[in-house]
C-alpha cells in the first residue's frame, strides 16, 4: 500500500516551519527522521494533507551543556547520542539507552523529538527521559511553553501538542554521582518495541527514587515519590526491601487486570532495581 496524496514543504529555518504549520489548511504532520511516520503513511494509518519536513533545520540539531543541564535539539538522532557526539550530563545513561533502540539503521535516522512526539508508551525515550526528569520546550507561531514529559504524554500515541506546535528542545538535568540508574526492557526479539519496560533513578544519599513503568496501553506510570515500593523509606538497602506486592497493586490500579501481564512488568521492574543497585 502507498500513502494517500499529500502536500510537502521543507522550510529553510524554524520560524519558517512554524509559519507553514500555523497557516496550514487541513491536517499537517511533521517529519524529522520519519521512522514512525513513514510506516504509518504507507499503511494509511495517517492521511495528512501536508507534510512539513524539519529534518534540515540546523537549529534543531544542536546540543549544548548549560551548567548541569543538557539542552538537546529535537532533531538530534539516537546515533548522535550513541556515538557520543553530544555532551553527557547523565553519566552514560542516555548513551546506553540510545544504543539499544531498534537497529542501527533506525538509530541513524530516528530523532529524540520525533520519538517523544509520537508518544508511544513502549518507546525508550518516553520512559527513560521521564525517569531522568526531562522537560520539553514546545514552540509555535504563538510562542513557547515548557512541559514535563509526564504532562506531555497523556495516553498511548497521544500528547498535548497543539495544532501548529512542535517539540523544539529537550532539557535533561544532570545525573548526580550518588544516583543509581537501572533500565530494563523485555522484547520478543531484538529491534521490536518492548512489551514491558522499567526505568529507575534512585539516590540513596538523598532518599529519593523516581520510577517509570512503560510499555503499557496508556501513558507510562511515573512514580515520582517511590518510597512506598521500598517499605516507606529509601536508603542503601533499597534492593532488599523492594516490595513486589506494592508494585503489583499500582499496576492493578492503573487498569492492568491480567495477572500474567502484571507479573511480567513487576519482574522487569525488579531487574531494573537490581541493575541500579549493582
Amino acid at each position: 500500500m502507498k500513502p494517500a496524496p499529500f502536500g510537502y514543504e521543507r522550510p529553510r529555518d524554524l520560524p519558517a516551519a512554524l509559519a507553514v504549520l500555523g497557516e496550514a489548511e487541513g491536517a499537517a504532520k511533521i517529519m524529522a527522521g520519519g521512522q514512525s511516520l513513514g510506516p504509518m503513511l504507507n499503511l494509511r494509518l495517517v492521511e495528512p494533507d501536508l507534510i512539513v519536513d524539519i529534518s534540515g533545520l540546523a537549529e534543531l540539531k544542536q546540543a549544548e551543556r548549560r551548567g548541569d543541564e543538557l539542552v538537546l535539539g529535537a532533531c538530534v538522532t539516537h546515533a548522535d547520542i550513541e556515538d557520543g557526539r553530544i555532551p553527557d550530563v547523565t553519566r552514560g545513561v542516555m548513551r546506553g539507552v540510545a544504543g539499544n533502540i531498534a537497529y542501527r539503521a533506525v538509530r541513524n535516522r530516528g530523532t529524540v523529538g520525533g520519538s517523544l512526539s509520537h508518544a508511544d508508551p513502549a518507546a525508550d525515550w518516553v520512559s527513560a527521559l521521564s525517569a531522568l526528569g526531562a522537560t520539553l520546550t514546545l514552540r509555535s507561531r504563538e510562542g513557547t511553553r515548557m512541559v514535563t514529559i509526564g504532562e506531555f504524554i497523556v495516553g498511548a500515541l497521544e500528547s498535548t501538542l497543539a495544532p501548529g506546535e512542535i517539540v523544539a528542545a529537550i532539557r535533561v538535568p544532570g545525573r548526580p554521582s550518588s544516583a543509581h540508574w537501572g533500565y530494563v526492557k523485555s522484547c520478543r526479539k531484538t529491534g521490536e518495541f518492548a512489551h514491558a519496560l522499567a526505568a529507575v533513578l534512585i539516590d540513596p544519599s538523598a532518599a529519593t527514587a523516581r520510577i517509570v513503568i512503560g510499555a503499557i496501553e496508556s501513558a507510562p506510570i511515573v512514580i515520582a515519590d517511590a518510597a512506598e515500593l521500598f517499605g516507606g523509606r529509601i536508603d542503601g538497602d533499597y534492593k532488599r526491601r523492594f516490595d513486589w506486592r506494592v508494585a503489583d497493586g499500582l499496576l492493578a490500579k492503573a487498569g492492568i487486570a491480567d495477572a500474567t501481564r502484571r507479573h511480567v512488568h513487576v519482574t522487569v521492574l525488579s531487574r531494573a532495581i537490581r541493575e541500579a543497585a549493582a
